[in-house]
């Protein structure tokens, strides 16, 4: 299921068959109402439920090859679950979501003005369309990405190919990482479309394994 839900930018998939991103916060607020799938897409609500799969192959990873690296796995492990809960507090897509429906129900013209207000702070902090990711997204890439690089190295001995393909997703990430601020000057933003490929075919290989460590098919 991560592997479906995965997405890098799952807004740039839908402005290519609809409008694009509001730009203001009031058009915001309007496509929460109007739309509310869409709007909450476009502010990567999907990614809480991505990462959160994640966390669970995180762990039944860690849980698989303890006994084959307990010190690797375990900063694996951590470096993973602290991304996911840096990327589950900076996500801003519920945020706005509240915050569009006190705007509807808003009843004088002083109100709206302060939720405009509020809701411009909370898009500056981690806006899912900006062109430089927030803090938050930017710390829960590298330490998710982190992470996948220490378990495809658990990996590289006995599960060659998949651990290949975790190195190629999280070397991406992580490239992009220290190349972002050349943005727009070099398009390092396409390593993230190249990680995110890597990356759902390394969940649904990860998930074969760990189904045949469960069968007892492997040596974990």
């Amino acid at each position: 299921m991560a592997a479906v839900l995965f997405r890098r930018n799952i807004g740039a998939e839908l402005s290519l068959f609809m409008e694009a991103a509001p730009q203001s916060v009031a058009e915001w607020y309007a496509l929460l109402q109007t739309s509310l799938i869409i709007g909450l897409a476009y502010l990567a609500v999907f990614d809480l439920v991505n990462y959160f799969l994640v966390g669970l192959l995180f762990l039944a990873l860690s849980v698989a090859f303890w006994q084959r690296n307990k010190s690797l796995a375990l900063v694996a492990l951590s470096s993973g679950l602290g991304g996911i809960a840096v990327s589950f507090a900076s996500n801003i897509s519920l945020t706005m979501l509240s915050l569009s429906q006190r705007y509807a129900t808003a009843t004088s013209e002083a109100q709206k003005a302060e939720l405009l207000t509020v809701g411009q702070a909370v898009l500056a902090t981690n806006d899912p369309q900006a062109a430089f990711p927030g803090t938050g997204a930017y710390v829960s890439l590298l330490l998710i990405a982190l992470a996948g690089l220490l378990f495809s190295l658990v990996l590289l001995r006995s599960n060659r190919a998949t651990a290949i393909v975790g190195l190629l997703a999280s070397g991406c990430d992580l490239l992009y990482c220290l190349t972002f601020p050349l943005r727009p000057a070099v398009r390092v933003y396409l390593l993230l479309a190249v990680a995110g490929l890597f990356w759902m075919i390394w969940h649904l290989l990860v998930a074969r394994i760990l189904f045949k460590c469960a069968k007892g098919g492997c040596l974990c």
